[in-house]
């Protein structure tokens, strides 16, 4: 088969954070004997067709260089602030639509998998109205959440997911959050997360390495009550190490919320890391706190579980609220409850059974989010889109 991926998050070298979870699916569709590309929007210029592991990347110029800085760095939503970011967006979408249309008229493609319904999704429903290969979108979370500020956005996304030849989602979550909003029936959308990179998933944790958060350090991810947490517990004689691994426009305030809270010894700020650093940074944690909310998925939080970490996260976490639930390995707690999260962290830190039940449910997680094994499943999602059979 000839996939095409239609992605604006894709790594542009190694150790590159963005879409690395596409890029793990991509690849294992080519060790499955796929032909795989993907087409993802130029970064400040640099365009062009790069092959990495097989995969052809073709790199689509959409702007002037200096305007080309919507993709891959997770800014695209802060520059639709502006007239001139917003006709930036626009010229990206028109300018994926075309290339993946060139692309399908030329027979390179038997289908396109669009990741996130705008801009992909949106790019690839331009290209199918011109008579292009079916299309199918995976729905990944920031895109559902703008379902919920914009009118205009649901209905262009009505339109993108209805006429897509499969609708799939991360979480059941967000398939129950887009179904509303596209009149489709929730169980026509399939729940399939992105794969894990298990090979970097081996180790165990051993427990004794305290709290550790992993993600962006910005207002949705709520870091700040990770720190009240601790701060709580360090009240109380309960004194635990807290890392916090990430980067953002949040750190200085963390920082400084650290400080005053008396827990600047016990914080560590790591910054970002690559993807094979994950399981590294993680390390021996007693507890992977993760209060965001409305996460499409939480796939760090899938990776502390798979490591045999304990998770703590929030009611109103979204996606992430259904990792925690599995097998009784971790808490969902109240949003906005400080003292709940505290009490959630100690009593999963003591645990000896929060530890064993972790630890059997992440051999799990790495069974079912192997890249082999996601890969099989969408294979099964693309060959009935392509004969016309939706999923229920």
């Amino acid at each position: 088969m000839r996939i095409l991926h239609l992605t604006h998050n894709y790594p542009r070298h190694n150790g590159d954070l963005a879409g690395a979870f596409i890029e793990r699916l991509a690849l294992a569709q080519v060790a499955f004997g796929h032909d795989v590309a993907v087409l993802t929007p130029s970064d400040a210029g640099t365009a062009g067709d790069v092959t990495r592991g097989g995969v052809t990347v073709h790199r689509v110029r959409y702007a002037p260089a200096r305007l080309e800085t919507l993709a891959h760095t997770g800014t695209m939503a802060s520059a639709l602030g502006s007239p001139v970011g917003l006709a930036t967006f626009a010229s990206l979408v028109s300018a994926q639509a075309r290339a993946a249309r060139r692309m399908a008229k030329g027979g390179a493609v038997d289908l396109v998998h669009a990741h996130w319904w705008i801009p992909a999704g949106a790019s690839a429903w331009l290209a199918r109205a011109g008579g292009g290969v079916p299309y199918v979108v995976t729905l990944h979370g920031t895109d559902v959440a703008l379902l919920d500020r914009s009118a205009l956005a649901r209905a262009l996304a009505r339109r993108v997911l209805r006429r897509a030849a499969a609708v799939t989602a991360v979480s059941a979550y967000l398939a129950k959050k887009a179904a509303a909003v596209a009149g489709l029936e929730a169980g026509s959308i399939v729940v399939q997360p992105m794969p894990l990179d298990t090979r970097r998933l081996a180790r165990a944790s051993a427990g004794g390495g305290g709290v550790v958060t992993v993600g962006r350090l910005t207002a949705q991810k709520r870091v700040g009550w990770i720190l009240d947490a601790v701060a709580a517990l360090k009240g109380r004689g309960r004194p635990l190490a807290l890392t916090i691994v990430g980067d953002g426009p949040e750190r200085a305030v963390l920082e400084a919320q650290a400080s005053r809270l008396g827990i600047a010894g016990e914080t560590r700020f790591v910054g970002a890391v690559a993807p094979d650093q994950v399981a590294g940074a993680i390390g021996d944690a007693d507890v992977f706190a993760f209060p965001a909310m409305g996460e499409g998925y939480g796939l760090a939080a899938a990776e502390a579980l798979a490591l045999g970490v304990p998770v703590v996260v929030v009611a109103d976490g979204g996606g992430a609220t259904e990792i925690a639930a599995r097998g009784g390995a971790g808490r969902v707690v109240p949003a906005g409850d400080a003292n709940a999260l505290a009490r959630a962290i100690d009593e999963l830190a003591a645990s000896p059974d929060a530890r064993r039940l972790a630890a059997a449910e992440g051999a799990r997680f790495k069974e079912e989010l192997d890249a082999d094994a996601v890969a099989r499943r969408f294979d099964i999602v693309y060959h009935r889109a392509m004969a016309g059979r939706r999923l229920g």
